[in-house]
């Protein structure tokens, strides 16, 4: 006898309210006969480890229905689920041994994003947003292209585009650079004896900031750039201290064009020894 499987069809499940039972849906639908060819070639592909766990999976099924065992009892051997043990089988019973080496067709997933939407997504995010804001983000993009933010977000990976990050730079055009910044350096790393360093800061809020030099726009694999410094135009600054004795802030806003910054330190508290 060869390797076919013969076919027999299932008995008819009778439920209490007179339908079907539902493990008649998933009942054992063939009975398992091998030839010495058909065994042979199973045995073959169970003792074969090159092949796949998923492969010798099914051809041991087959082998344990072969011997008549109850499906129960397939199942524990196997480690899998009587339902598991019916599909192999069915599958057996249809094409026969070349049915265990491949996958079961499935229907399609879905779609791939069209190249013109991938393409109208990557120059959105190398442009400048419609909205006030600084650069794109995942759901706003989302929201003007149709798209899923997932979806965005895969086709920025896939382009290497990160609208989120910026790159500064400074070229420096001081010839005196390189002496300022050791002085300010050397001012943190080997401060002076009883020295004093005030921090001070600006309110950049209340400025028209503009950068020096202009800066590169986003593109793929590159993120935007931009200079570190600025220059205002025709606005008002916050100068303000630390004063790490009293724990006060000492501020004011310097009139346009002088070179005083902050008003005379206060009196020194009484009891404070210098």
């Amino acid at each position: 006898m060869g390797g076919s499987p013969l076919v027999h069809w299932p008995r008819h499940a009778i439920h209490k309210g007179g339908g079907l039972c539902e493990s008649a849906i998933m009942a054992q639908t063939v009975s398992i006969l091998l030839g010495v060819d058909g065994r042979a070639q199973l045995v073959a592909i169970v003792g074969d480890r090159n092949r796949s766990h998923k492969h010798v999976l099914g051809a041991r099924i087959i082998l344990l229905s072969a011997d008549r065992l109850p499906v129960l009892s397939i199942a524990q051997r196997a480690g899998v689920s009587r339902p598991a043990v019916w599909r192999w089988q069915q599958r057996f019973a249809e094409e026969g041994p070349a049915g265990l080496l491949r996958d079961k067709t499935r229907p399609p997933g879905t779609p791939a994003t069209p190249a013109e939407t991938v393409a109208r997504v990557v120059a959105l995010t190398c442009s400048e947003p419609p909205h006030e804001a600084t650069h794109w983000t995942g759901r706003a993009m989302a929201k003007a292209t149709g798209l899923s933010l997932s979806t965005v977000q895969r086709i920025w990976a896939m382009h290497k585009l990160q609208p989120h990050r910026l790159r500064t730079f400074k070229r420096s055009r001081d010839p005196d650079f390189e002496a300022k910044l050791t002085d300010i350096v050397g001012l943190y790393m080997n401060p002076p004896a009883h020295a004093i360093v005030l921090s001070l800061d600006k309110k950049s809020q209340i400025q028209a900031l503009d950068r020096t030099q202009p800066g590169l726009p986003l593109k793929p694999g590159k993120c935007r750039t931009m200079t570190h410094d600025y220059k205002r135009h025709g606005t008002t600054t916050l100068v303000a201290a630390l004063n790490v004795l009293a724990g006060t802030v000492i501020g004011r806003r310097p009139a346009r064009g002088s070179r005083t910054l902050l008003a005379p330190p206060s009196p020194r508290p009484s009891g404070v020894e210098s």
